[in-house]
């Protein structure tokens, strides 16, 4: 179901009519050289008959260039998406928050920890898939009523929220992430909680800026370029909700994400 944002109709419009526009030439001239190198990629790791054997060494070269590749693919589809939200382009559906969140978690995971999330893949029923995540130190926790709640939003714009959220997590965490889903009142609620060196309250506007990072810890590696946060703020908002950090330097982070079940566009629901 298409539809529109209730905040589309802004001065800015035609800004972002541009910047989608750009965004999507970016994308259809990068998208072949990009298909080109997963395919050749795909080749050499599963027609050996054709090209020939590989060592253990070749092949774990080959997966994380593979595994590279699919991560340049996320990174277009998400300045993709970020740009039709902010141009009011939504495509609305059905889905289980818990069963999208457990897929975004999944896929964070497998681009933070490396060779060995190629396991990860193998992993589609959801206990087994939990226990795995729990073998990372990444554990989800459900609510009741969050166990069986149906969401009718976009869940492409969804699973790029909850999936930013949780590789900042991955990224910044001494030890362990711990994710939390509740629903209650038409709202879901996803929150995300790790152990990290934490954010100074003066700081807590700051990250979500675009091309702006935090500096204030030298000692973490810089993983990115300020995009995470801010895009995924944009998209919330989008979608009727909003992100929210709570952090003291020195005592990690939990960010929590609040949406409407159903897109706020959307004719309610008889029951």
């Amino acid at each position: 179901m298409m539809t529109k944002s209730p905040h589309s109709e802004s001065p800015s419009r035609q800004g972002s009519f541009f910047q989608e526009l750009s965004i999507e030439f970016l994308i259809h001239e990068l998208k072949d050289p990009i298909a080109i190198i997963e395919t050749g990629l795909r080749a050499l790791l599963e027609k050996s008959e054709q090209f020939g054997p590989l060592t253990a060494r070749q092949r774990n070269t080959l997966l994380r260039s593979l595994r590279n590749t699919r991560k340049a693919w996320g990174l277009l589809n998400a300045l993709l998406e970020i740009g039709r939200s902010e141009a009011g382009c939504f495509a609305c559906g059905r889905f289980s928050p818990k069963e999208s969140l457990m897929r975004a978690m999944r896929e964070a995971l497998e681009t933070v920890i490396g060779p060995s999330a190629e396991a990860l893949g193998t992993f589609q029923d959801p206990a087994r898939l939990q226990a795995l995540l729990e073998a990372n130190r990444l554990y989800l926790q459900v609510g009741s009523a969050a166990e069986e709640a149906e969401a009718l939003q976009d869940e492409t714009k969804f699973l790029q929220i909850c999936g930013n959220l949780v590789k900042n997590a991955l990224h910044h965490r001494r030890e362990r992430v711990e994710v939390r889903l509740e629903v209650s009142g038409g709202l879901m609620e996803i929150a995300v909680a790790d152990d990290g060196p934490g954010i100074d309250p003066a700081h807590h506007e700051l990250i979500f800026r675009r091309y702006t990072q935090v500096q204030e810890c030298s000692f973490l590696e810089r993983k990115g370029h300020g995009l995470g946060l801010a895009g995924s703020l944009v998209l919330a908002r989008a979608l009727g909700g909003d992100i929210r950090v709570a952090s003291r330097k020195g005592e990690g982070a939990v960010f929590r994400l609040t949406l409407p079940l159903q897109f706020p566009d959307l004719p309610r629901q008889s029951t």
